[in-house]
């Protein structure tokens, strides 16, 4: 099969290898009873009525979603086939006898003929894994377990791994340059505010206190991993100073401050910054008490609030969320045929931008237009990249997003390669001591080929 465009289209290869890849096509035979041209209306409204949909289309939907395997009776290219209908408690997935990989001896994949996935309360995932419960845990375990999950390795056949996370920063700071505050609105689209709020961050200690010292203090941006790291975006206004940090302050007109030494704001307000997280880890929380400390010596106080995601995500696009803590940039090891996209708002549950995201995504429907000159400086440079026919264009085009990105931090990175436990029955093979670890690009296990795992002898 060719596949040809007019234009040039650099995304195609990479979205076919992405971890959500693109999909092409679907087992028409299975899903035309689904389908309005295929089926009498009268059939066709019995399965509408028996899934509970009103429109034959999101009927066809829900019984040929891939990415989220919930119909068990969906013809699949995949290694193993679900074979739970939801809702469950647990989930079985059998191996698929049409896969079409074999090794090198001829013999066809996958080589594990069942995998069992149990659902569990995330604050008991981790208890359940140190009890020996999973042959195979990476979800619902954090850096903060370590030492507990490698105790488990003397009371069970089971070992620990360390593979590096490929987040351009474990933990940021996402300042909404789209918040509903018109106050920290304008301030926070000021550079200089920016740069003295990431300047007053003591990245050493939050390495040495949260992280043991195994991390990399660093700005948001690529990991050495990748071809397009550069040493002076690593580094980018992630220096600890304190004073250069209360300069930048005071130069954007800053100077007065109240009774507790906080700065006051424009209109008479004390300047009091709330960040918002998910919730969903005891790393997020213990890195913001110290940047509490960090941030009252330029008299900025932060205060702490967590929610559940989807209202925290709702809240951000609204824009009633001043600052967020989330993980950095999500592929943090891209060579340059990847899509820069992350760099620039183009979708909504950008933390930093979500209006200027959703106005990217629905073509100008919803949200707000971009009006900060870098911002749309990237939005240009993105738009260069998919029309690009050339690798070093492309790589060109990367190299001044990543400057652009850094410089104007634009996110608040703290530290980046850090470390993430996977924990691993000891009778399970061909999985790799040290990789990598995310969900873009390696898809967590999936870049290494899990159809090839086998259990053998403890």
């Amino acid at each position: 099969v060719r596949y040809s465009w007019d234009a040039p289209n650099p995304d195609f290869l990479p979205k076919l290898a992405a971890a959500s890849p693109l999909s092409l096509v679907l087992p028409a035979a299975y899903l035309k009873q689904f389908h309005k041209k295929y089926q009498d209306s009268f059939r066709l409204a019995g399965l509408m009525k028996e899934n509970r949909t009103q429109k034959w289309t999101l009927l066809h939907i829900r019984m040929s979603r891939q990415y989220r395997p919930e119909n068990p009776e969906l013809p699949t290219l995949d290694p193993w086939q679900n074979r739970t209908k939801p809702p469950a408690e647990q989930f079985i997935f059998e191996r698929n006898a049409f896969f079409h990989r074999i090794d090198e001896n001829g013999r066809q994949l996958p080589y594990v003929d069942r995998i069992i996935m149990n659902v569990s309360s995330s604050a008991i995932i981790s208890a359940k894994t140190g009890a020996g419960e999973s042959d195979l845990q990476c979800m619902g375990i954090d850096f903060s377990d370590y030492s507990f999950l490698k105790d488990a390795e003397k009371r069970y056949p089971v070992k620990m791994h360390l593979w590096k996370r490929t987040q351009g920063s474990r933990l940021a700071l996402l300042p909404n340059l789209n918040c509903a505050d018109q106050v920290w609105r304008g301030l926070l689209r000021d550079v200089r505010v920016r740069r003295a709020l990431s300047l007053a961050v003591d990245r050493r200690e939050i390495n040495m206190a949260v992280f043991y010292g195994l991390a990399q203090e660093s700005a948001d941006t690529v990991l050495s991993e990748s071809p397009l790291y550069r040493p002076e975006f690593a580094k980018a206004w992630v220096a600890h100073d304190p004073e250069q940090a209360n300069a930048l302050l005071d130069e954007v007109g800053l100077l007065a401050r109240d009774d507790d030494g906080l700065r006051i704001l424009p209109d008479g307000r004390s300047a009091q910054i709330i960040v918002e997280t998910a919730g969903e880890s005891t790393l997020e929380t213990d890195a913001l008490e110290l940047i509490t400390d960090h941030w009252r010596k330029i008299g900025i106080a932060l205060f702490i609030r967590t929610s559940q995601r989807d209202i925290f995500r709702s809240r951000a696009l609204g824009g009633q969320i001043m600052m967020s803590m989330w993980s950095g940039i999500d592929n943090g090891v891209p060579t340059a045929d990847m899509n820069p996209s992350q760099l620039a708002p183009t979708i909504d549950d950008q933390l930093q931008w979500p209006l200027w995201g959703a106005h990217y995504l629905s073509h100008g429907k919803m949200g707000e237009a971009p009006d900060l000159p870098e911002v749309i400086e990237l939005m240009a440079l993105l738009k260069r990249w998919n029309a690009s026919t050339e690798a070093t264009e492309r790589a060109e085009i990367w190299n001044s997003m990543l400057s652009i990105y850094t410089d104007q931090v634009f996110s608040i990175g703290t530290v980046n390669g850090t470390h993430q436990p996977i924990l691993v029955s000891s009778r399970l093979r061909n999985l790799p001591d040290k990789a990598l670890f995310g969900y873009d690009p390696t898809a967590y296990f999936g870049v290494y080929m899990p159809d090839t795992f086998w259990l053998g002898e403890s």
